[in-house]
């Protein structure tokens, strides 16, 4: 039983205006690594240097794959 105190809480699909079935899973840096045939540290170091779209959560990096798509083939259109 939930104290009275405590407010009732929605799902969070009633409180997020956001289909979860159309997010992008997040790659590690160990499967974003592999997609590009670069090793992880490089890709973190790209990530770091803010030349690769990723998020830092903690101490950890993910990214997209569509953001990785994007930057590749960016790098086609510029060499």
């Amino acid at each position: 039983m939930i104290p009275a105190f405590f407010p009732q809480t929605a799902r969070l699909s009633d409180r997020v205006p956001y289909n979860f079935s159309e997010f992008e899973p997040l790659l590690d840096s160990l499967e974003a690594a592999r997609l590009l045939s670069i090793h992880p540290k490089t890709l973190k170091k790209m990530a770091r240097r803010g030349e690769v779209r990723a998020a830092h959560i903690g101490k950890l990096w993910r990214f997209r794959a569509s953001d990785l798509q994007e930057w590749l083939c960016s790098q086609y259109r510029a060499g």
